[in-house]
């Protein structure tokens, strides 16, 4: 990270029973007001998402502040820099959900996949018997993701179990059982398809602690099996090894990201890609 930039990025989650979102949410309006962060935290009965930035000890007195909340003393942050503000406000968000696959009530906090830490899922996501399923969606998926993943091609999250389920129905039917490793961006949308996984009873299920921006951060690029960027949901764009500025750019009309060199046959009517 460039520690002389002015703006510091955190991206965070943490799923925890939160019984009065609203309540936390007008403390959380409160105190982003006299921090002056820019970004969005979701707030819902499960838990807490977002994405912020502002200066260093903004940042900070933010993440103190969360993990004082019931439940999110390991609250995942990761942290990235930014010459310019990647958002243009700040918002605070009550949902039902931190991140929506509206499949009910899955319990991620408690019944998730098991995490792997960069080296171990190096090692799984080469043994040919595992099933290695990019949960993004497509958009995110076009700019990079890892060797030998399963792209479902969804346009939003929501999409995820209608494949899931008719991906393994045609693994029972061929009478296999096989280990499941999933990643996404962060680490949130796993927790919820891994839980998904467990729900619809397979058992040997993994994902990827952090999501991809830990790996590429810690991973060194000549071990990786990383390839491409990493879509972000702010004016980055991508972000590479090292969360290094990417070489996609995002189209001005449609949203849709591009490789900086390439052509983009732009969709101006498509859905734009966010949170």
């Amino acid at each position: 990270m460039d520690e002389t930039a002015p703006y510091t990025v955190a991206a965070l989650y943490r799923f925890a029973p939160f019984p009065d979102p609203q309540g936390f949410a007008e403390e959380l309006r409160a105190l982003v007001a006299k921090l002056g962060t820019c970004g969005t935290l979701i707030l819902a009965r499960e838990g807490i998402n977002g994405t912020v930035a502002g200066s260093a000890q903004a940042i900070a007195a933010l993440v103190a502040h969360l993990r004082a909340l019931p439940g999110c003393a390991d609250l995942d942050v990761k942290y990235a820099t930014a010459r310019e503000a990647p958002f243009a406000r700040m918002k605070v968000k009550v949902k039902a959900e931190i991140v929506t696959l509206g499949a009910g009530d899955l319990d991620p906090a408690n019944r998730a996949g098991d995490h792997l830490d960069p080296a171990a899922w190096n090692a799984l996501i080469a043994d040919p018997d595992t099933i290695v399923i990019d949960t993004r969606n497509a958009y995110e998926v076009a700019c990079g993701t890892f060797d030998r993943a399963i792209d479902p091609r969804t346009r939003s999250f929501r999409d995820f179990p209608a494949w899931f389920d008719d991906f393994t129905q045609k693994l029972r039917e061929e009478g296999r059982q096989p280990r499941i490793a999933m990643f996404c961006t962060g680490g949130i949308r796993c927790e919820k398809s891994t839980a998904l996984a467990k729900a619809r009873g397979f058992d040997r299920v993994y994902h990827l602690r952090g999501g991809i921006l830990r790996y590429l951060e810690e991973m060194p690029e000549s071990e990786s099996r990383w390839q491409g960027d990493c879509y972000v949901f702010d004016e980055r764009v991508a972000v590479g090894h090292g969360l290094e500025p990417g070489s996609h750019i995002a189209c001005r009309a449609c949203g849709a990201p591009y490789p900086r060199d390439g052509d983009h046959a732009c969709e101006a009517s498509a859905e734009r890609p966010g949170l």
